[in-house]
């Protein structure tokens, strides 16, 4: 008489497509491994969060009591901290997932050699770009919602649709840190990561951070509109002045598509990096 056994049922799309060398569905190990980590290092964790709020102080603030009112995304007159402040938000996320997705990874990647551990385990690539690429989630998250309380507190959301500004916040801290670990893959040494500055500051300067798009000719505002932080930014500012449009899905929807794209391409090289 044959045994009857019974097969453990394996729950989750990405289980049932990906091959288990590949995924094991244990991403959260990976989380709660970080945060283990970093747990007694939670100074420098928010130290990101500083950066953007000095800005707001020097400029939205500071400048911007000399520049007096300014005109919002539709029209309606603003102060110019107003329309500095959620562009600082939407840079905060960014900065906080990229170099979170970049500089601790390549350390892992290259000298820990942590990856490679893990992958003598069950664990497959896409466990790990899925578990790095939700810390570095968090940690943009944490940056938006210190952020959000201090514009909170000084009066700058002018809507109750800027509650929506943390989940925003979250979806691009999501793209910007699947790209920016997809690009960590391709680092070779540490001069590499003068590439992440030249891609970093430019937008914060440019991608209307601090004026609106209509202060550039036509050929530069169609560079400018293609560019991720333009349209964190554009989106950021429309939740929290309350001018809400079908933009907004526009927006929403460039930062999936390229949370998927980064998704891919971090796990495909990390499977050909670890695995061939």
């Amino acid at each position: 008489m044959a045994a009857d056994v019974t097969a453990v049922p394996r729950s989750g799309l990405l289980l049932r497509v990906l091959p288990s060398s590949m995924y094991a569905g244990r991403a959260s190990v990976l989380v709660e491994r970080s945060f283990l980590v970093n747990r007694r290092a939670w100074l420098a964790i928010f130290s990101g969060f500083f950066e953007p709020l000095f800005y707001l102080l020097a400029l939205g603030v500071g400048f911007g009591s000399l520049v007096g009112e300014v005109t919002g995304p539709s029209g309606e007159v603003i102060s110019y901290a107003a329309f500095v402040a959620p562009a600082l938000l939407a840079s905060s996320a960014m900065n906080g997932a990229v170099y979170d997705a970049t500089f601790n990874i390549f350390f892992k990647f290259k000298y820990a050699k942590l990856y490679d551990a893990m992958l003598a385990t069950p664990l497959g690539p896409v466990d790990v770009a899925i578990g790095e690429i939700v810390w570095a989630l968090l940690r943009g998250g944490i940056y938006a919602v210190g952020f959000l309380a201090v514009m909170l507190g000084m009066g700058l959301i002018a809507s109750p649709w800027g509650l929506l500004a943390l989940p925003a916040a979250l979806l691009v801290a999501l793209a910007f840190a699947a790209v920016g670990m997809a690009a960590t893959t391709f680092m070779r040494s540490w001069q590499d990561f003068d590439l992440v500055q030249l891609v970093i500051l430019p937008m914060f300067l440019f991608c209307t951070t601090f004026y609106p798009l209509s202060v550039y000719p036509g050929a530069l505002q169609a560079v400018v509109q293609c560019l991720p932080l333009y349209h964190a930014v554009e989106l950021m500012r429309a939740l929290t002045t309350g001018v809400v449009g079908w933009g907004v899905l526009v927006h929403v929807a460039y930062f999936a598509v390229m949370s998927a794209i980064g998704l891919f391409y971090a796990s495909r090289r990390l499977g050909k990096l670890l695995l061939t």
